[in-house]
């Protein structure tokens, strides 16, 4: 049976990695730009919360140390993506996070995941910017963080995906970056969350296109993290406890909900259920 393959992001969740947060990584939390320092006995706790729901929806919870000193390690959907032939090691846009690919990488393999491919300087791509529409269509975001040489280099280490490129809003520039994945969060074939105020024009035309409807997250519940929405599988969504109309238009969509409480591993670092997951198995 395979132990990894997830280029799409709605089908059953399989197998995923985490990283917990360290008792190394308090220190360096406002060095790395989060809004305050977390609790360490609540963000353990939240943590182990977090892993619970994952194994209870039938995921396994694969747990790895990697890169401890670093509080943004926890957020480990950016340094890598997993594909049909293996780990496509990134190249993050930040620079306290480059470590973090190598870190992850040896975790992966002891896991049997082989690495593909590694993402050299001077490409940098962070996997926040980067969103499976289905298994051959890759949307980048351009922003701060993913920059020309990081997609032309996701091009080459995905030769058979469609890799299809939108500039992101300067929103409030380099230091509070904005990921593709704050915009969307893909919850079936024909199904996604969306912030669409700030939505690339042509992303929201390519959705139409494809006819996959949209959730539309209120202008509320955009800065705490309502369009970052893990699919656990098709229209079965994870979501930071909190953003009550953002669940109730998902669970109106067909969508069965369950939350997550984040005080302290996503508000204060500003990473919601996908950042704290990196699927490496999905069915279908």
């Amino acid at each position: 049976m395979a132990s990894y393959g997830s280029q799409a992001m709605w089908g059953d969740l399989q197998r995923v990695l985490v990283r917990p947060p360290l008792p190394a990584d308090a220190a360096h939390v406002e060095r790395y730009g989060w809004r305050g320092v977390p609790d360490a006995a609540a963000a353990t706790a939240e943590h182990d919360d977090l892993r619970a729901l994952l194994a209870a929806a039938g995921a396994e919870v694969i747990v790895s140390e990697h890169d401890p000193g670093n509080p943004d390690a926890i957020y480990v959907y950016d340094p890598v993506l997993v594909g049909d032939d293996g780990a496509a090691l990134l190249r993050p846009g930040k620079e306290g996070r480059l470590g973090e690919p190598d870190g992850i990488g040896a975790s992966l393999e002891d896991a049997g995941i082989p690495v593909a491919s590694r993402m050299t300087a001077p490409a940098t791509v962070e996997g926040g910017d980067t969103v499976w529409l289905d298994h051959d269509t890759l949307l980048v975001g351009h922003g701060y963080r993913t920059g020309t040489a990081g997609i032309a280099a996701l091009r080459e280490a995905f030769p058979d995906a469609e890799v299809i490129a939108f500039d992101l809003p300067h929103w409030v520039g380099a230091v509070e970056v904005m990921h593709l994945m704050s915009l969307i969060s893909p919850l079936d074939g024909d199904l996604a969350v969306v912030y669409p105020r700030i939505a690339p024009v042509r992303l929201m035309e390519l959705l139409a296109e494809r006819g996959i409807e949209t959730v539309e997250v209120p202008d509320e519940e955009f800065e705490t993290m309502g369009s970052n929405v893990l699919a656990l599988g098709p229209r079965r969504a994870l979501a930071l406890e909190g953003n009550d109309e953002t669940r109730r238009r998902m669970e109106r969509a067909g969508v069965e909900v369950v939350t997550y409480k984040g005080d302290h591993i996503s508000r204060l670092g500003d990473g919601g259920p996908t950042c704290l997951t990196r699927p490496l198995l999905r069915a279908g």
